[in-house]
């Protein structure tokens, strides 16, 4: 099987590409499933109901969120009838939605999808995301015959340390590790040694042209004076998709093969041999 995972959406030259790009996207990569972190789609803080909606119509399978989950008031709601939208697992227990999810692709295939926030520099404590990982594997183990075909697990984090730890953590029970949150895309893409796939970060869909997302003007006043003058606001050029594709094993949901996907935008593109 193949996972497409398409990191930080950013603004509305995020969601512009997604939902111009993303259907041929999935056809060219013959990606069976497709997981979109949306959390900064909504004018860079948050995700609305209205545009979780246009991922999902795009062709996103699962859209994760992350810290600024419930940063737009109407997300409070709607992930509770949109079982797609998943929020971190580690968030307060009472925190409406949930934070994994058992969600079919193509040809009957079951895959789990499950998001946690690291606590490494992040602006507050969480609960520990080491935990809340090791439940869900334990609950959906992979193979042929068990209850999922595949896992994948959005790290939610600042630091690469407590992002590779989760690969690490995760390596032989999980199909894709995958970081998100610092909008800038690594270069790191490999088969852990129990064959799980892992990138430390994603990267964004957006604006290169930027400041991880955000016009360069403001924070590169704040950088030089140390003075704020206005709000934060997304760039809105032409925007980069990128993200990672792993092809499993469906006997064993381990990874076989693993890509990092750079589309459109300023970067250049790396797409898989034969795709």
């Amino acid at each position: 099987m193949r996972i497409l995972f398409l990191g930080d959406v950013m603004g509305r030259a995020g969601r512009a590409a997604i939902a111009g790009q993303l259907p041929e996207l999935r056809q060219v990569l013959r990606a069976d499933f497709c997981v979109v972190n949306g959390e900064n789609a909504s004018g860079g803080m948050g995700l609305t109901g209205g545009h979780a909606q246009l991922l999902l119509e795009a062709g996103a399978d699962v859209v994760t969120l992350g810290d600024h989950a419930f940063d737009q008031r109407d997300m409070l709601s709607f992930i509770e009838k949109e079982p797609r939208v998943l929020r971190p697992m580690n968030f307060a227990k009472d925190a409406p939605g949930r934070g994994a999810g058992v969600f079919e692709a193509s040809r009957g295939r079951r895959v789990m999808v499950a998001q946690v926030l690291g606590n490494v520099f992040m602006k507050r404590a969480f609960d520990d995301p080491f935990s809340a990982l090791d439940a869900v594997l334990r609950a959906h183990p992979m193979g042929a015959m068990a209850s999922v075909q595949a896992a994948l697990v959005d790290f939610h984090a600042e630091a690469t340390s407590e992002k590779m730890a989760a690969g690490h953590f995760c390596d032989g029970r999980a199909s894709l590790v995958v970081g998100t949150h610092t909008h800038v895309p690594t270069g790191d893409a490999q088969i852990l040694n129990r064959g799980t796939a892992y990138l430390t970060d994603a990267g964004m869909c957006g604006d290169y042209d930027s400041v991880i997302g955000m016009e360069k003007t403001e924070p590169l006043r704040r950088f030089v004076t140390g003075m704020s003058r206005e709000r934060f606001s997304p760039a809105q050029q032409d925007a980069t998709l990128c993200g990672v594709l792993v092809e499993t094993d469906d006997r064993t949901g381990l990874a076989q093969h693993v890509w990092p996907i750079r589309h459109g935008g300023r970067l250049s593109p790396a797409m898989p041999a034969g795709a």
